[in-house]
């Protein structure tokens, strides 16, 4: 599938198609799990969570925070059955509970889908299971178009991410500060999809084919970090939803700051100190550094099943 865009730039003609895999040696990215459920296994908010738990006490050890796009970015939160390590006997005990994953069960049983009738065989378990067992990075996969930077960030393994997110296990604070970038973002608006016309950030077409600054000395991966947590810092000092905090017309002076010193510091990453006049000259510089690690990628001879990496 072709991503049709009306970016134009000053250089050869390029198509952007799906990888399976990341252009670069960084971390993988993938969808979060996906329920499957109906919404048996899922609680709305914190009000629907405690009033299962007043009938299921023994279930509080099963319930973890669920992130979706919406809830992540405007300051609410949902909470999911994690019945993953749970014990046959342990669930049996809880009757409300058992009727919880007989519904689902139901459910997809019902359903004229073979792949989803195939699941009611696990039906105490979401549909699909790609929670990370890491801190990972959370990247919301539909976002504002109004917004300069879509936030990112970082949650522990306790955190089930939902599939209207992309997770990247295993980022470190260097991944997160080009993944924030200005230089990522413009990639992101050029090569993404459009939900009407909201940003939908693909693992497959955005973040697979980005581009990574090549040869990267410790210092300035140094100098990433350091403005990746200082952002950080900044923005969990800052009082307000994210999706309030980075509405242009009232994000806080000393975020955008923030940000602007992370930009700088990955703009000398890729050896361009001094920034790019308009997007269209960064996305121009982008693209050819794109076609740089595709004419060294077809250049790399490929091995034989039989040869040993």
């Amino acid at each position: 599938a072709k991503n049709i865009n009306p970016y134009l730039v000053d250089a050869a003609d390029v198509v952007i198609l799906p990888r399976r895999k990341p252009l670069t040696d960084v971390p993988e990215a993938r969808f979060g799990s996906m329920p499957n459920d109906s919404g048996f296994l899922l609680f709305d908010d914190e009000a629907a969570k405690e009033g299962f738990l007043l009938e299921e006490p023994g279930a509080e050890k099963f319930i973890r925070p669920l992130l979706s796009a919406k809830e992540y970015l405007n300051g609410s939160m949902r909470y999911c059955l994690w019945l993953k390590n749970a014990k046959p006997e342990e669930l049996r005990s809880m009757p409300r509970l058992m009727r919880k994953i007989e519904a689902v069960r139901t459910y997809r049983d019902l359903s004229t889908r073979e792949a989803t009738r195939h699941l009611a065989r696990t039906p105490y378990l979401f549909g699909e299971d790609r929670q990370p067992d890491t801190d990972y990075v959370l990247i919301p996969r539909v976002s504002s178009e109004k917004r300069k930077y879509i936030p990112f960030s970082f949650f522990s393994p306790e955190f089930i991410a939902g599939d209207t997110c992309i997770v990247v296990p295993s980022a470190t604070p260097y991944h997160f500060g080009i993944l924030q970038s200005v230089m990522h973002m413009a990639w992101m608006r050029a090569v993404c999809g459009r939900l009407e016309s909201r940003y939908r950030y693909s693992n497959e077409l955005v973040y697979n084919n980005f581009p990574w600054p090549k040869d990267i000395s410790k210092e300035h991966g140094f100098a990433i970090e350091k403005a990746a947590l200082a952002l950080l810092n900044v923005r969990g000092e800052c009082h307000g939803t994210l999706a309030d905090l980075y509405d242009p017309n009232v994000m806080p002076r000393e975020l955008l700051e923030a940000h602007q010193s992370l930009d700088k510091a990955v703009d000398t990453a890729y050896g361009t100190p001094k920034g790019f006049p308009s997007e269209a000259e960064r996305l121009e510089f982008l693209f050819k550094l794109y076609e740089e690690y595709l004419h060294l990628e077809k250049s790399v001879p490929k091995k034989r099943g039989n040869e040993k990496k």
